[in-house]
């Protein structure tokens, strides 16, 4: 699997373009217009195995008069790049769907969604909305959500412990690592650390600013104090708690003879068939999982305890985020457009033939309340229990990270994995590339 380094929400954003990854669509012309039956829109997009195609098939069926064109584009960068283009050629598409860090960057061309809002919120699982609003707009409609943390092979895990597994009975770092010289005592590995810079410096380093408050934009003050040179890492409980236990991962992981290989592949791999009782990594690595021959069947996630005090934020919660939004143009759209484009969506979300789509036939979660189907991925009941429990690290102010930073702070984590900085080299490493976007 081709990691794609451009990216802006690192591999969450990558992996999930490649599972939708198809070929381009070079006879598509951009832009939107009124056909004579009905209402014409163009709708950007990847399409993967022809989901989206078949989704339009179906729709156009039951909605004669409304006509939708797809724009499709190669996953990865060329995806951002081709969706910029158009919208500096003032030809955008009616609909887009879109990554987080752009719809940010194009809130102020997207239709404000505030008369929807209420519906989406009763649809949609407790956060889900409030998660995705761009200072306090509603901007784009969720349709997949992704989770990460510890992955568990729940096999490997009952034969060290003998007996079943609860992962709420881990509610300290002290109580990990008691579970971990348990699976090592009994001949595994007990954890796996992916060492790419996207798995360190974009989701485990995030956990830093999403674990400082369950508010959005507390966590983006954060940031903000970085930039200035106001927040003192070396005294963060949040931050020392989380290298606290990078530390701890570090002392057990199968990789620690040579820490940063980073082949996901084989990793994963490696952590479906056992070698590993636990693997930080997030539900996209299904992908891979899933087609392994002789794998293990059952597999499930829970935190990456930071404290050994239970209550502590983040003990009990897994970080969790929707990648992608669904958007609707307003610089060139008519209101018929924007009409029809907001109920396609809504009928792509609700509908068993859209859920089927995504949930089956993408492998992906949704988090919605009223879902008629059934997933294959193993690890998304995990995820969802917590997300209907509402034990989620809420990762809002993911969108406002810089595109470099799990680029930049990433290569500072594998120093720090293979113990070429300590943990003060670390910190100064970090707080050098924050006072660096003070000036971007």
């Amino acid at each position: 699997m081709k990691i794609k380094a451009g990216i802006k929400l690192g591999i969450c954003t990558a992996l999930l373009l490649s599972t939708l990854a198809a070929c381009s669509n070079k006879d598509a012309s951009p832009g939107a217009a009124q056909s004579e039956k009905g209402v014409k829109i163009t709708f950007y997009t990847v399409d993967q195995n022809n989901a989206f195609t078949d989704l339009v098939k179906a729709y156009q069926q039951e909605r004669p008069e409304v006509k939708i064109e797809l724009l499709n584009a190669q996953a990865g960068t060329d995806y951002i790049q081709k969706y910029e283009a158009l919208q500096a050629s003032s030809n955008p598409p009616t609909a887009a769907m879109l990554e987080q860090q752009t719809v940010l960057k194009f809130k102020d061309t997207l239709l404000d969604l505030e008369p929807e809002k209420a519906k989406y919120e009763k649809l949609t699982l407790p956060g889900t909305i409030e998660r995705n609003l761009f200072e306090g707009k509603f901007v784009g409609v969720p349709w997949t959500t992704q989770g990460y943390g510890l992955l568990y092979n729940k096999r490997v895990v009952e034969e060290a412990i003998g007996g079943t597994f609860d992962p709420a009975s881990v509610k300290t770092r002290n109580d990990l690592e008691a579970l971990f010289k348990k699976v090592e005592a009994a001949g595994k590995a007990p954890v796996l650390i992916h060492g790419s810079d996207w798995s360190l410096g974009s989701h485990y380093l995030s956990l830093a600013y999403g674990l400082q408050s369950k508010k959005v934009e507390d966590n983006r003050n954060f940031l903000e104090g970085l930039k200035k040179g106001s927040v003192d890492l070396s005294g963060n409980p949040q931050f020392n708690g989380l290298l606290d236990t990078f530390d701890l991962l570090k002392k057990y992981n199968l990789r620690k003879n040579d820490p940063i290989v980073a082949d996901f592949n084989k990793d994963t791999i490696d952590f479906a068939k056992g070698n590993a009782a636990f693997y930080f990594m997030g539900d996209w690595a299904w992908s891979v999982m899933d087609p392994v021959e002789g794998r293990d069947k059952q597999f499930g996630i829970m935190p990456v305890p930071i404290s050994n005090n239970p209550d502590d934020y983040g003990n009990r919660e897994i970080p969790v985020l929707e990648p992608f939004l669904y958007t609707i143009d307003k610089t060139r759209a008519t209101p018929e457009q924007q009409e029809a484009a907001k109920q396609f969506f809504e009928w792509m979300v609700t509908s068993e033939q859209g859920q089927n789509a995504i949930i089956s036939k993408m492998g992906l979660i949704m988090p919605y309340k009223d879902l008629k189907v059934k997933g294959t991925n193993a690890i998304s009941p995990s995820i969802s229990n917590y997300v209907k429990e509402g034990k989620v690290i809420n990762l809002g102010m993911f969108k406002f990270l810089p595109g470099d930073h799990y680029a930049k702070l990433g290569a500072s984590m594998q120093k720090y994995l293979i113990n070429k900085i300590d943990r003060k080299g670390f910190i100064k490493e970090m707080e050098s590339y924050w006072k660096s976007q003070a000036v971007n």
